[in-house]
This record gives structure tokens, sequence and C-alpha cells, in this order.
């Protein structure tokens, strides 16, 4: 390819414009960037439209594509970058059709990890919850109406592609969809660094658990708190004021697997 403006290229164009890439994605397709993510992307049951490469990054990518058969698209670095609108220094990219998120009561009725989500619209910060999610044995998501887009061209690159396969509905009506949850024998945590939690490495962990986090700065809604079962607080030192929410995340993920079970 040596036209930026080649229309069969139009899925990619203004990768860095949010407002007009939502106006281009709607509902109907994402871009994965990067080779990892790509390769996550090939492996899953998201119908890919087609591929943006450059010949280096071809080279990497030659046995994930060898099953591929729709079309793939060799460019300069230069005409990659003018294509997207910025210097896509990874030099691969990679749209699909986006499938309708689970809903609730499908994630819930199959999962007995949850991570539940409010207000996170740090796309790096949800990428990295999904790829420590997947690796630490939660089993679904649950995102409050005002969290990022899960199919956010950085999420699912920070995530390595892993938020493509883990099960993540949208709730609807917030904060009283945390009832529906309770209801379905989910025990509620809430993640807070405030002093009235009781420590994490206190606990036990019953047969289902969901593990509410909140985004930096404002942390849990009251009217969260008011629906979880337990406040919970990760200890650290007096003189810090809490750990970034991604962080905090992959520490209670992992901690599921360590305390005593009920």
């Amino acid at each position: 390819m040596d036209d930026p403006a080649d229309d069969r290229l139009a899925d990619y164009f203004e990768l860095s414009d949010r407002a007009a890439r939502r106006l281009r994605e709607r509902d109907e397709l994402f871009v994965a960037e990067g080779v990892t993510a790509i390769e996550r992307l090939l492996e899953s049951d998201h119908r890919v439209r087609s591929v943006l490469v450059t010949a280096k990054a071809l080279a990497q990518m030659t046995v994930p594509l060898a099953a591929y058969a729709g079309p793939v698209y060799v460019a300069e670095r230069a005409v990659l970058n003018a294509t997207v609108g910025f210097d896509l220094h990874r030099g691969a990219v990679a749209a699909a059709d986006r499938r309708p998120l689970p809903v609730l009561d499908d994630v819930l009725a199959t999962g007995r990890r949850l991570a539940v989500l409010e207000g996170l619209n740090d796309p790096e910060n949800l990428g990295a919850i999904a790829r420590s999610a997947r690796a630490l044995g939660i089993d679904g998501a649950v995102l409050d109406p005002t969290c990022i887009d899960p199919y956010y061209r950085r999420t699912i690159r920070v995530s390595m592609g892993e938020i493509l396969f883990l099960p993540t509905a949208r709730a609807t009506a917030w904060p009283d969809d945390l009832d529906r949850v309770r209801a379905a024998g989910f025990e509620v945590w809430a993640l807070s660094p405030g002093p009235e939690g009781r420590s994490l490495w206190e606990l036990s962990v019953p047969d289902r658990v969901a593990l509410l986090l909140g985004a930096e700065g404002p942390g849990l809604s009251a009217g969260a708190l008011a629906r979880a079962d337990t406040r919970v607080r990760i200890p650290i030192a007096a003189d810090i004021d809490s750990l970034n929410v991604g962080h905090a995340a992959a520490v209670a993920f992992s901690a599921l697997g360590q305390l005593p079970q009920r």
C-alpha cells in the first residue's frame, strides 16, 4: 500500500481522535494494535476485517496469519503513520467486527470470581485489570454505565488482547445492579483504602465473590459502597495514600487464590 488515504484502509483513519473514532466505529468495529494483541485477536471468535502491517511486523506474524484468509495490507511505516494519524511504532493494527457484550445474567451464571468496576475511564487501567484478571483466575467483569468502552484500542493493547477473552457485561441500572450480583450468590467485597475496611489478609474467600473497584481519585460511590457486603483494604505503608487501581486489582485477584477458602 502506498496511499494512506486508500478507502480500503478507512477502518484505520484518525485512530488518535477519540470522538472521530467513536463515529467511525459505532457499534460495528474495533481496532487492535500491536503484534501480540493482534495474535490474540486472531485466536478469538471475533471476525477480523483486515490487518495493516509494516514488512517488519509481518515477518513476526507469519504463523498467526497463516490461517487467516482476510486481507493483509503491507505498507511502509510512513504510509501507515499517515493513515492512522500518529507514529504507530508497533507497526501493526487490525480491524474486527464487534460482538455484543454478554448480558449481566450470563456473566453472573457462569462465573465464581468477578471484577466489578465503577467509573473507570482510563483505558490503560482497564486494560491492566483485564490482563491481570485473565492471568489470576477471574472469570468475568462487570462494568458500570460510565466505564470506558472495553473495545477501546488502548485498552485492548494494554491487556495484550486478553480483554477479548474475558466475559465482560455492562450494567445498566447502577448501583442497583449490585443487588443482582448479590442475589446471584456473590459476596461483594468493596476495595477501598479507608481504615474502616477489613484487611484483605484476614479474610477467607467464599464460593462466589465479586471484587468491586472504583476509579482513581474519587474511588467508589456511596451507593456502591452501601451495597457491598464487606469493605476491604490492602494494608500499605502509612505514608502512602493508595495503590493504583490496576495494581490493587492484581493484588486482590492473586489473594483470592492464596487466602483460605470457605
